[in-house]
């Protein structure tokens, strides 16, 4: 069912008080009700089991019991099961060739033939008529073809039609069995259903900002007696800021961000230009503002190696905040 196809109702019905309503009116109203329903399961869901539809059935059993269930096809349509169903295995005895045969157990949406009465009222002056009908869900057994490889993979419906009913998504496989001398020569197999529900898994995408717009922010105490130093490294006395734009990722919710700085980390030192001096910065991802699905704003603290008296011509003098060539590399899980 395409969306265009899908949406043929262009008046919103309306009724007053002293209408005389006809069973048309009613029946439209239902069909809009469910025709847009359709849409959106068709439009925001997948094909597939979306609960329930468990398939019960041991090795020698002839027959399978399954679960009450929901499951979807491709056209949106709602594959309802309120009772346990008991299903008879195909009574077949082997594949001709002293081998085992293989079937799929396939669920799907019965056509307004299928559909069985479950009232029917006596009218008024009238003769009766159905006012319930009961959408019961058709199973279906269909045939695979033999494998010489034993690869599940390689079976395939013999019938053309149901196998393009299957990969259209208007047949819903529940199950696969193996059947040998009328029963179950294994345990039902249901690892060829499909999930309305697809796993949910993380978005993660990644990017580079070749030119960050950084932003200077000196220390409360910016003398460079008491910029604290560790481990032989002394911070500057400023830190640095760049908000990066992550619009190309597409994501829908404010991810995790991770970031880094790529670039030189040694730079020649004016007193020796035979030697270099370490340049670095510590990263720190900013919770205000938070980040967003589009941007994000990432911190850095740089520091040098403490060499007394030296200065390392990539950030000029000690208070002035000329910013190393550096680029930020960032990704993002959305989860």
């Amino acid at each position: 069912m395409a969306a265009s196809n899908a949406t043929q109702f262009r008046e919103r019905i309306q009724f007053f008080n002293g209408e005389r309503l006809f069973a048309s009116d009613l029946q439209d109203l239902e069909s809009f009700n469910r025709q847009i329903r359709w849409l959106h399961n068709q439009s925001l869901h997948q094909p597939g089991v979306g609960g329930g539809y468990a398939v019960i059935g041991n090795k020698g059993d002839r027959q399978v019991v399954v679960a009450p269930g929901y499951a979807l096809d491709s056209l949106g349509r709602e594959i309802i099961l309120t009772e346990s169903e008991t299903i008879p295995v195909p009574p077949v005895a082997d594949n001709g060739s002293g081998g085992s045969v293989f079937y799929y157990l396939t669920v799907s949406y019965p056509s307004d033939t299928d559909l069985k009465a479950a009232e029917i009222r006596q009218g008024i002056c009238l003769p009766a008529g159905v006012v319930r009908l009961r959408e019961e869900p058709v199973f279906c057994w269909v045939l695979l073809s033999d494998s010489t490889t034993n690869n599940t993979a390689n079976r395939q419906p013999v019938d053309a039609n149901l196998k393009d009913l299957i990969r259209k998504q208007l047949y819903i496989i529940l199950a696969q069995v193996e059947v040998f001398n009328c029963q179950l020569k294994q345990p039902v197999s249901t690892a060829q259903r499909r999930s309305a529900r697809p796993a949910k898994q993380p978005r993660i995408a990644c990017g580079m900002e070749a030119n960050p717009d950084w932003k200077s922010t000196n220390f409360s105490d910016s003398n460079q007696a008491d910029i604290p130093t560790f481990g032989g490294l002394s911070l500057f006395p400023y830190w640095l800021s760049a908000k990066i734009d992550t619009t190309s990722a597409g994501f829908q919710a404010a991810p995790i961000y991770q970031a880094r700085l790529v670039g030189p980390r040694l730079f020649p030192i004016s007193a020796n230009p035979a030697a270099s001096g370490l340049v670095d910065a510590l990263v720190d991802i900013a919770t205000t503002p938070a980040p967003t699905p589009t941007s994000f704003t990432i911190e850095i603290y740089p520091f040098r190696s403490s060499v007394p008296q030296v200065v390392i011509t990539a950030v000029a003098g000690p208070n002035d905040p000329v910013i190393p060539p550096w680029q930020v590399a960032w990704m993002g899980v959305e989860s």
